[in-house]
């Protein structure tokens, strides 16, 4: 108990408060559980033997939230079992104190609140059309909780993806490395999976994690200076995560429903929230995401270089001629995803 004290006292005031949350509510539920059979619980409910949705004051039962609002909130800090419960005080103790320090603790909490509230709503949403649809309210109405910090972290992963993308990670004790912008998309692969066998409540908040919080990130959070909000960066554009030759289709798409959301005033076109310069200036994390966004730049531009051309070019007498360096052109055209504009407007060297 000293060692945990110690180690939560270490923490950036938010990210204390919020551990401290996901501790006093998990365990609040744990000694909830200990008067409750579940043989008793599947007799009255029916659908399911969860028994935490005998208490939908304290998770999200989305047939029970008009009655308990707040549960939009504290669901996300009651874990169900123990795995859980310290994966989630794991992942929310390094990725909040990261966050925290570069974001500040007011942008932090609110990037918390947004992605966890959102994801929450749209589960509710969701819930509800398929109890409609499928006509089975017993179960998508009052059979289903959702609790928990899947969604938060998935979000945390999008947020890492902004910053450090190329930054590499340690898998399995040292076995296998993966960029950080490649484990949103692994987190999501786990939900689909997860929800096609039947295990939609919880995992499915996965993937509204993911979306929202990149939605967040791309076009409302507000820049290091304040100057304008969101990421206009094509390396965080909505086709970049996925595979190479699906980002063109995805691209049409996305750029439809961007031109769509302009024409509602859904968000504003990125030339009313930097004028003329096209430059993204205020890259969040300052110089170290800079220079890790300039670099994911730098290897895509290189790869999609080296992958164009099947033979080398070769300059005169036979030796190989350089690979030119990566330039990109100023100006405001729209990039991939639609939403983005050129590919980056500044001229971006890499040196091995």
């Amino acid at each position: 108990m000293p060692n945990f004290t110690s180690s939560l006292l270490a923490l950036p005031p938010a990210t204390r408060a919020l551990t401290a949350a996901l501790f006093a509510l998990s365990t609040l539920f744990f000694f909830l559980r200990l008067s409750l059979a579940p043989r008793d619980l599947k007799s009255i409910f029916g659908a399911t033997g969860d028994n935490s949705l005998a208490f939908p004051w304290l998770v999200l039962v989305p047939g029970s939230v008009l009655w308990y609002p707040w549960t939009l909130v504290t669901a996300a800090f009651v874990e169900t079992n123990f795995i859980e419960f310290i994966v989630s005080a794991f992942s929310l103790a390094l990725a909040g104190r990261y966050l925290e320090r570069v974001w500040g603790q007011l942008e932090f909490l609110k990037f918390v609140a947004v992605v966890t509230v959102a994801s929450n709503v749209i589960a509710v949403v969701v819930n509800v059309l398929e109890s409609y649809v499928l006509g089975d309210t017993a179960l998508f109405m009052y059979g289903m909780s959702y609790h928990g910090h899947m969604g938060l972290q998935v979000g945390f992963l999008v947020a890492f993806t902004q910053l450090i993308p190329e930054h590499q990670v340690q898998l399995f004790g040292g076995l296998a490395k993966v960029r950080v912008k490649s484990l949103p998309m692994l987190y999501v692969t786990v939900s689909n999976v997860a929800c096609v066998i039947g295990y939609q409540s919880p995992y499915i908040l996965i993937q509204f994690g993911w979306l929202v919080s990149w939605f967040y990130l791309r076009f409302i959070k507000l820049n290091e200076g304040g100057e304008f909000r969101g990421d206009r960066s094509e390396t965080f554009a909505f086709a970049s995560w996925f595979p190479p030759f699906l980002q063109k289709y995805i691209s049409r798409v996305t750029k439809f429903v961007f031109d769509l959301a302009i024409r509602f005033r859904v968000i504003s076109p990125w030339t009313d929230i930097e004028s003329g310069a096209g430059a993204y200036t205020g890259v969040p994390g300052g110089a170290r995401a800079e220079a890790e966004r300039r670099r994911a730049m730098a290897l895509k531009a290189l790869d999609q270089r080296m992958a164009s051309s099947s033979k080398p070019a070769t300059a005169a007498g036979g030796i190989p001629a350089s690979i030119p360096m990566v330039a990109t052109g100023s100006g405001s055209g729209s990039g991939a995803g639609g939403e983005s504009t050129g590919a980056g407007d500044d001229v971006v060297k890499e040196k091995e």
